[in-house]
């Protein structure tokens, strides 16, 4: 009998592994913990803690509700509870959180928008930037 894909499933304490070497294109999505040490090129959806290591490399958006940024990511980040960036982290691009941690060698370049709950939803759309008033 096939398992109805569609319903949420509860949160995992597992830990999926992207490891060196491996490179993906497309949307990954999990109940658990997800650990980035290859390529991502495509969205990251995840219940738990999304972990990006030093040598990872991520072009898309993060939703989760705990991101931890220690490589380069290209995209929104949206975490439900915290996002830190450790000293080796490159982020560009907008970060929604309730508490963001930035470490001293950590890079930023975007919008954060800080304090207010956070849909960590797939269907969130990326922060509007409106032009200057001329």
């Amino acid at each position: 009998m096939l398992k109805n894909l569609s319903r949420e499933e509860p949160k995992s304490d597992e830990t999926t592994i992207i490891s060196l070497g491996v490179r993906i294109e497309g949307k990954v999505k999990s109940n658990g913990n997800i650990r980035v040490d290859g390529v991502i090129q495509g969205d990251i959806f995840s219940q738990g803690t999304v972990t990006i290591g030093e040598n990872a490399e991520v072009n898309g958006r993060i939703n989760a509700d705990v991101i931890a940024i220690g490589g380069d990511v290209t995209g929104t980040v949206k975490a439900k509870t915290r996002l830190v960036m450790d000293p080796k982290g490159n982020l560009k691009g907008d970060i929604f959180t309730k508490s963001l941690v930035v470490k001293e060698g950590a890079l930023f370049d975007g919008k954060c928008k800080m304090g207010e709950p956070v849909d960590i939803g797939e269907t969130a759309q990326p922060m509007q930037v409106k032009p200057p008033v001329k």
